[in-house]
């Protein structure tokens, strides 16, 4: 069983995907630009393999002056290249740290470990403000490509996202083709209200067989996840996007300590092994008290949040 940590943030960032609406042309300018940027970076992950070298700062002076020369690209675009590529390398070393690849001398890990990481020919690309600009208001967009500027892309989104894109986009936004249709992902920072003072908790207990069951009775079934895909994946993911989506409306998540949870009587305290019958039942032995285990479980960790919201034992946002 595990908990959410509450993390306190000024700003919550959130990703707006747009539908890029070019001509005939345009797509094949476009589709030409993610082919030279792949293929770029194919070559310099070679040489980041082949030399060891996968910091920015160390790779960059390598390979900087071929991928312009070769690969059509601009300055700008050459330097996203190298920075994709770093990040990927970054991505590949986080997983091996946290095990999702499986342990040393496993045949998982000594696949991605033995060869260079591939990029598809129309994987994402990002692309910077030198590169990219946004007219929200007339719902077009201006980007580099190999075949020179486009201006005038049309693209079609809601009004609320015009406006977050108008008004708090941030940094980088992807170029994504994605079954046929092209995309643009905006990455906007958002202001997250103040945090309200809770008039009861919602206790969420972590587990395998159900991956979530909160403390209203809601039991979420993880059996179609398979189990390295569980641990790689759910844990994080879900508590992240519960952190993202409570963030934006104003609502605290607390960890708790998950210790007994599972042979704690959620009515009256007693805690005991043998109260946990089996993987789905609890049976208190001093009350009687009887229910779903993960239930039971979920509900202490309501309490607890309770109790250590109420004694100030968890970090809260300033009010000012």
């Amino acid at each position: 069983m595990r908990g959410f940590a509450w993390t306190i943030f000024t700003v919550v960032k959130i990703t707006v995907r747009v539908k890029l609406e070019p001509s005939a042309y345009q797509a094949d300018a476009l589709a030409a630009t993610l082919r030279a940027c792949n293929r770029a970076a194919n070559y310099v992950s070679e040489v980041a393999f082949e030399s060891g070298e996968k910091r920015r700062n160390g790779l960059q002076p390598m390979v900087y002056r071929h991928v312009k020369d070769e690969f059509n690209l601009s300055a700008q675009p050459a330097v996203r290249v190298v920075k994709k590529v770093c990040d990927a390398y970054a991505t590949l070393r986080a997983n091996i740290r946290a095990g999702n690849l499986g342990p040393k001398g496993g045949s998982r890990r000594n696949k991605a470990e033995s060869k260079p990481v591939v990029f598809r020919e129309g994987a994402a690309q990002a692309f910077d403000d030198r590169c990219l600009s946004w007219q929200a208001d007339q719902r077009t967009v201006s980007i580099w490509t190999t075949a020179g500027r486009l201006k005038g892309i049309r693209f079609v989104c809601s009004e609320r996202a015009a406006k977050m894109i108008a008004d708090q986009r941030q940094g980088e936004s992807d170029l994504v083709l994605r079954d046929g249709a092209w995309y643009l992902f905006a990455t906007c920072e958002l202001p997250v209200p103040l945090v309200a003072e809770p008039a009861d908790w919602l206790g969420v207990d972590l587990g395998i067989v159900n991956i979530a069951t909160t403390s209203d009775g809601t039991v979420l079934s993880g059996r179609r996840l398979e189990r390295y895909r569980f641990h790689s994946w759910a844990f994080a993911q879900l508590g992240a996007f519960v952190e993202y989506k409570a963030q934006r409306a104003g609502v605290p998540v607390v960890h708790v300590n998950p210790a007994n949870t599972s042979r704690q009587c959620s009515a009256c305290w007693h805690t005991h092994r043998q109260n946990r019958v089996d993987q789905a039942t609890f049976a208190c032995r001093a009350c009687g008290t009887t229910m779903h285990a993960d239930v039971n479980g979920s509900r202490n960790i309501r309490h607890r949040a309770a109790d250590a919201w109420k004694r100030g034992a968890v970090d809260r946002p300033s009010s000012t």
